[in-house]
């Protein structure tokens, strides 16, 4: 099959195209022919730092972890999926799993589910990782009806299904970005537009909540910009992130005895521990997607199997807005 390899880590590392050999349906697994993958965050960091991350594969390495495709062969073991199924998952591109930029990728049959038939093979492709990162942090958190919820990065991957999510849990929704697209996006899917650049935390408090604070705040940014979160809190409020690599002053949330979660929705594929959680999300927010409650945002710019390295600097250039997706 075809694939493409990384053989070097680090900024300048590119991708080429290999030959490999076919992989086989193992007992629990199916063999899916991939039809499309989408580029993460945590894809490029892998490409970028590779041994830095205790996460990488060895090299040479295929990444690529989400996709969408159809199942030619169900191993031992393997109920509920069939031949000819159209499948979505995120099942490899990490540690020892093979990734999905190559022609097709043996996943456990735990990590994937039935693809939104309302999607299509690009469209279901951006959805799994970020989809289960938003899905997990809202859970966590407990968002329901009534609650004021900010998503900081609205716009982003695991922002905009996230602020969906939650408007379907019935919260009332606030999502930070900047620029007229980003706020375009936000506001397209029903949460209230703040410009981070143009209002400050305490400004936008006041406004949206009466300087009670939100709920809950769910930050894709992450960083130094969970100082921004813990301002933006209610009392006793749930702060979520997903990017929590860094030191940080944590007094502001102990004076205001915030809940922090922190997602990191790799866990099951790392630990092969708890994966049919994943299959279960995937499942449910299909059933949410074709209900008409949850849709992927794609980036414009399509790109091929070859043309992976291009995909990364899109979205390592920060002018993508949605997901990257890349045609297998």
């Amino acid at each position: 099959m075809k694939a493409m390899t990384l053989n070097a880590y680090g900024p300048q590392a590119s991708f080429e195209e290999t030959e490999m050999p076919r992989p086989v349906a193992g007992p629990g697994h199916v063999l899916v022919r991939v039809k499309a993958s989408s580029v993460n965050t945590v894809d490029t960091m892998i490409r970028d730092m590779g041994s830095e991350l205790p996460l990488s594969p060895q090299l040479p390495a295929v990444l690529g972890m989400d996709f969408a495709g159809i199942v030619e062969e169900v191993g031992a073991d393997v109920t509920g999926f069939a031949v000819g199924d159209e499948v979505y998952g995120c099942a490899g591109g990490l540690a020892g799993l093979q990734g999905a930029l190559a022609e097709y990728i043996s996943a456990d049959a735990a990590l994937i589910a039935h693809k939104p038939a309302s999607l299509s093979m690009r469209e279901a492709a951006a959805l799994p990782l970020v989809g289960i990162t938003a899905w997990e942090g809202l859970e966590r958190a407990g968002v329901a009806r009534g609650q004021k919820v900010l998503v900081q990065g609205g716009a982003g991957g695991v922002g905009h299904i996230a602020v969906q999510l939650a408007r379907h849990l019935g919260a009332e929704v606030s999502a930070t970005g900047t620029g007229a697209d980003q706020l375009a996006v936000i506001e397209g899917f029903g949460a209230r537009a703040i410009d981070f650049k143009a209002e400050q935390v305490e400004t936008y408090v006041e406004s949206h909540t009466g300087n009670a604070g939100f709920d809950t705040v769910f930050d894709t940014v992450g960083g130094a910009n969970l100082t921004n979160s813990f301002a933006a809190a209610a009392l006793n409020a749930q702060v979520i992130t997903t990017v929590a690599l860094t030191e940080l002053d944590l007094s502001p949330a102990h004076f205001k005895g915030l809940s922090l979660h922190i997602v990191f929705m790799l866990l099951p594929m790392l630990h092969d521990q708890g994966r049919e959680v994943h299959g279960r999300i995937l499942a449910d927010l299909a059933r949410l997607v074709d209900a008409g409650a949850v849709k992927p945002r794609l980036d414009t710019p399509d790109f091929s199997l070859a043309q992976v390295g291009q995909a990364y600097a899109r979205l390592q250039g920060g002018q993508a807005i949605g997901k990257v997706v890349v045609d297998v």
